[in-house]
């Protein structure tokens, strides 16, 4: 008779989503911005955010990007805990209120963005997203000196001249003219056909059935996650 011992099969740990929250709220005193949370994005996948203005999108996209500080649970990016070195080298965010160097122009911004992140051979990338967005003549302009639609074509080009496993994005449509709002989906398309999982929080009902996944938020609390198939968005925002 073998004495020897089968060895116990143990589970291989899960493997670390694009970005996950576990409890993750955010509150103000008295006022719940966000609710006790749990939200799982995995790689290469592509989810919107919907809700009125107040719902807690914002909130939570920038509690991800480590702008925020959570009042309590946490939520990692590629199993880093947000803010850390880990996450930020993984996570680009595309905030609804771009901030820029008041002294740098839109190609010095896109250098610098670029070189931060150990982009190299950045150049054509980035005279490509400046043909794409309508910017190649305003490259040696101020961004700061903008129009709102402009200022928020610059950011794009900041959020994609860097590589990212994750893409943070909050209302990209607003300002955009027709123009840019053809260019920005081209280049989510691309970097979702690429593997870079996508979060975009939007008002832009006809952007939700482009992807799978829909997660709703209204007064911090998610209302609906799951397929957007049939999904009546306008009930959901109401």
């Amino acid at each position: 008779m073998s004495t020897s011992r089968r060895r116990s099969k143990t589970a291989a740990p899960p493997k670390p989503a694009a970005m996950g929250a576990t409890e993750l709220t955010k509150d103000y005193g008295d006022l719940v911005a966000l609710s006790p949370t749990d939200l799982r994005v995995e790689k290469g996948e592509a989810v919107v955010l919907v809700g009125h203005n107040g719902s807690g999108k914002t909130t939570l996209l920038r509690m991800a990007a480590g702008l925020l500080e959570p009042s309590g649970g946490t939520v990692e990016l590629g199993g880093h805990l947000a803010g850390t070195l880990g996450a930020r080298a993984a996570t680009s965010y595309l905030s609804d209120s771009p901030t820029f160097y008041e002294d740098l122009s839109v190609w010095e911004h896109l250098e610098y963005t670029a070189r931060l992140h150990g982009v190299l051979d950045w150049e054509q990338d980035a005279a490509d997203l400046l043909g794409a967005l309508g910017l190649y003549d305003r490259a040696d302009d101020l961004p700061t000196r903008f129009s709102r639609g402009l200022k928020q074509k610059a950011a794009i080009a900041l959020a994609f001249i860097r590589p990212f496993d994750v893409l943070l994005v909050d209302e990209p449509f607003v300002g955009l003219d027709a123009a840019g709002k053809e260019a920005l989906l081209d280049l989510l398309d691309a970097a979702h056909e690429e593997g870079s999982a996508l979060v975009v929080a939007t008002h832009e009902l006809a952007f939700v059935h482009r992807v799978a996944r829909c997660v709703a938020l209204r007064d911090g609390h998610v209302i609906h996650d799951g397929p957007t198939e049939g999904l009546d968005v306008l009930g959901l925002v109401t």
